[in-house]
């Protein structure tokens, strides 16, 4: 649009004649390594709105900004939670260098990104999961490490004995939907020596939230002893932002949606370590 001089003419048609020369130095290194990748990766995109080609566009797009600071296309495949199963999720999964479970809502198709989740964690494959995928993977590690029995988010079985994921208590009495959700962006602190402080090079972030459930801390002694630690809390109130396995070669899950932020001239941290790191485990592959 610069070549065609587009800019010019909207100036022109605005009767704008104050400007400057854009800076385009950024978007042109960004373009030489999108259109020229040195390496590839397949990234697995495990939802329940696989249906609908707009639900995780913003997820896309953070892949696209990712994978060219890396120098690297991402392929990125949806895979429909429904249709996963333990007897089939081997031979679907087998081929993705990296797992990521998206967000959503509800209880359909959670058990098929439990199924997801497992096969990450026990055969070593880089996994990202976010809101609602972070969430899952806090299930899947209660049921198949902590090995406690009738585990559930509230949000799927409120009649659960063991909800290690909840309500937040300042969205029980709400009967309103909607807005009223834990919405905006909050500050989070990041342990030393964690994915997550690695990626964003900093130990203080903050990032954009809309969920109504969070992880119990009730459990969070008995998930670090287990190896699944809190390596980002909200420092005001202590609810738990990320949750890593330090023995996986990457393993985190976020409460907050990071894919909200990513853009061309930043892509954001999580993506970007996340690509890397589907990069370093398909060459030790």
């Amino acid at each position: 649009m610069l070549k065609e001089k587009l800019d010019l003419i909207s100036l022109r048609k605005l009767n704008i004649t104050k400007y400057k020369e854009p800076d385009l130095e950024a978007w042109k290194g960004f373009l030489g390594k999108f259109k020229n990748p040195l390496h590839e990766v397949k990234i697995g995109l495990v939802g329940k709105y696989n249906e609908l080609p707009d639900a995780y566009k913003s997820i896309y797009e953070s892949f696209i900004h990712a994978g060219a600071i890396n120098e690297c296309k991402v392929r990125v495949v949806p895979i429909h939670s429904e249709q996963l199963t333990d007897e089939d999720v081997a031979e679907k999964l087998a081929e993705f260098d990296g797992i990521l479970v998206a967000p959503g809502f509800g209880e359909r198709g959670v058990a098929g990104k439990y199924t997801a989740i497992k096969y990450a964690r026990e055969n070593d494959v880089p996994f990202f999961g976010i809101c609602l995928g972070m969430q899952s993977s806090v299930v899947e590690f209660a049921r198949n490490v902590l090995n406690l029995e009738d585990v559930a988010s509230s949000e799927v079985n409120p009649e659960a004995a063991n909800q290690v994921i909840n309500m937040m208590e300042d969205q029980k009495n709400l009967k309103e939907m909607g807005g009223t959700m834990r919405l905006g962006a909050y500050d989070c602190k990041l342990s030393k020596g964690s994915n997550a402080a690695e990626a964003y090079g900093s130990l203080n972030i903050s990032e954009r939230h809309r969920h109504r459930f969070e992880f119990n801390n009730a459990y969070l002694e008995a998930f670090e002893k287990a190896g699944m630690k809190a390596t980002g809390k909200n420092p005001d109130t202590g609810l738990v932002e990320i949750v890593e396995i330090p023995k996986h070669p990457w393993y985190v899950g976020v409460q907050f949606h990071p894919e909200l932020k990513s853009t061309v001239e930043n892509p954001h941290p999580l993506f970007v370590g996340f690509v890397k790191a589907t990069l370093v485990q398909k060459k030790k592959k």
